[in-house]
């Protein structure tokens, strides 16, 4: 029971599943009050006195053609700041367990394949006794 527990946690696409939840639920609260918190206000020194926040207007009469570029810059911080946690957390220590506890990845040559059926085929009938049945 142990074993195929073990199996199943080493696979990999249950430590993407646990990437992807913790990406969804638990770093982004605490990544966006760092950037709300700390980010934007430093963002709001590069904007001016313009209160809308860091950008540029297209149309220098409309309002309402304001780019914002702070939101983006603020994303673009909260996904970095969550794959470099979530890869030091989660992806380097279960390739270091899988490397480890985890069965090899290279392939076996055709003459490795052969030799194994070959003992696989004596194994069987030994047990056999010289008879196969089918």
């Amino acid at each position: 029971m142990l074993k195929g527990f073990k199996e199943f946690l080493l696979r990999g696409n249950v430590v993407d599943l646990a990437v992807a939840v913790v990406i969804g639920t638990a770093f982004v609260a605490i990544v966006t009050a760092f950037t709300n918190g700390i980010i934007n206000p430093i963002l709001a020194v590069f904007g001016g006195n313009n209160e809308i926040g860091l950008g540029f207007r297209l149309v220098a009469d409309k309002p309402a053609t304001f780019v914002q570029v702070g939101p983006i810059i603020t994303a673009a911080l909260n996904f970095v700041i969550i794959a470099a946690v979530l890869y030091l957390v989660l992806v380097l220590p279960a390739l270091h367990a899988k490397k480890r506890w985890g069965a090899s990845d290279t392939p076996l040559t055709d003459s490795e394949v052969l030799v194994q059926i070959r003992d696989l085929l004596a194994e069987g009938q030994h047990s056999s006794g010289g008879r196969h049945e089918f």
